[in-house]
């Protein structure tokens, strides 16, 4: 037996087994629902009021123990596995996510601020809101000001934004704070980015009073700082949004689903990602670069990967390497999953 660290949510540390032949991970009952939430019983698996009918519960046991990652698999989760390391990563609900892409329902997180604190989305409901993803890494980060003045240009008609940095570390963040007071998270398990299927920052989302999200994942920005570079004006959609919290007016969205679904590649580039950023903080370089190099690999259209894992190896995210791999990006049609940026309101 040995300390595994789980990926989900946050990470949690059990004792248990990984076979580094089979790829199972054997953790008794108690480890089970300490990493993942649920407990096996004769007719499946349950987690609270919740409970997955599973044909042959037998098959997930092993003597005493469980498979977590035949647990995982019934409950229709993938997973990443690194034995040596010791590290296992679990994906979240896909149906969350294909529920806020579908029906538009916004998933519920929870996530930290700067100082600690533990926030989730509910925390909101009764206001409009504006999820704003940005980084420590991207230009984006100095949008902040600019998300802060219409925060509080609209704060009396229950308005909100919400920042998050989808960034490894507290301390990342903090240097583009001073003198913000809007709320501001940051996300080290990039969950934001499996649940709402974000691939690039910013991303914006607008959510409602009932966390219906009225107007999915798209390009925005607060200011014209990197007009010249993005090519988007800022005024449009800052108007849009006025109109939507002032007036009750949201523009017209596509017939069709105007965001595509993460891709099973792309959901095990995000686990890759937390292997990584898991191994980095117990000091471990070689498995850190080994599953950053398979996330890009899996995912190399995502900048939520391959640029935020720049910082993570010593490499420039605004360096002659990033614009070189922006410009080819950008050649391609500057694929992610959003609709592209407002050119009116």
């Amino acid at each position: 037996m040995t300390t595994i660290t789980v990926i989900t949510e946050e990470a949690t540390r059990v004792e248990g087994t990984v076979d580094g032949t089979t790829g199972a991970v054997l953790v008794d009952p108690e480890g089970l629902t300490s990493a993942l939430g649920w407990t096996l019983n004769p007719n499946g698996l349950c987690r609270g009021d919740i409970c997955v009918p599973v044909a042959d519960p037998a098959a997930l046991r092993h003597g005493d123990q469980i498979d977590l990652v035949a647990v995982a698999a019934a409950l229709g989760r993938l997973t990443v596995v690194d034995a040596e390391a010791g590290i296992v990563a679990v994906s979240l609900s896909g149906e969350q996510r294909r529920q806020a892409l579908r029906d538009h329902r916004a998933p519920e997180f929870e996530l930290p601020d700067l100082d600690g604190g533990r926030h989730s989305l509910t925390e909101w409901r009764g206001s409009k809101k504006l999820l704003v993803t940005f980084s420590s890494w991207c230009g984006c980060r100095y949008d902040l000001p600019g998300w802060q003045a219409l925060h509080d240009e609209l704060a009396d008609d229950r308005f909100t934004v919400i920042a998050v940095a989808i960034d490894n570390s507290a301390e990342d963040v903090r240097p583009f704070t001073d003198g913000i007071t809007m709320p501001v998270l940051y996300d080290p398990q990039h969950l934001l980015t499996e649940l709402y299927a974000i691939s690039n920052v910013p991303t914006v989302v607008w959510i409602d009073e009932d966390d219906t999200i009225v107007r999915p994942n798209s390009e925005a920005f607060s200011s014209d700082l990197f007009r010249a570079v993005t090519g988007v004006d800022s005024a449009p959609h800052l108007d849009a949004v006025r109109r939507w919290v002032r007036e009750l007016v949201v523009p017209e969205l596509p017939a069709e689903d105007p965001v595509a679904d993460l891709t099973d590649d792309e959901v095990l580039a995000r686990l890759h990602f937390r292997v990584a950023t898991e191994a980095l903080r117990q000091g471990n370089e070689a498995v850190t670069r080994s599953h950053l190099d398979e996330a890009g690999h899996l995912a190399p259209d995502d900048l939520t990967i391959w640029r935020a894992a720049m910082p993570l190896i010593g490499e420039d995210p605004f360096g002659a390497d990033f614009f070189a791999r922006y410009e080819a990006w950008r050649q391609a049609g500057s694929p992610f999953h959003g609709m592209p940026a407002m050119t009116d309101a």
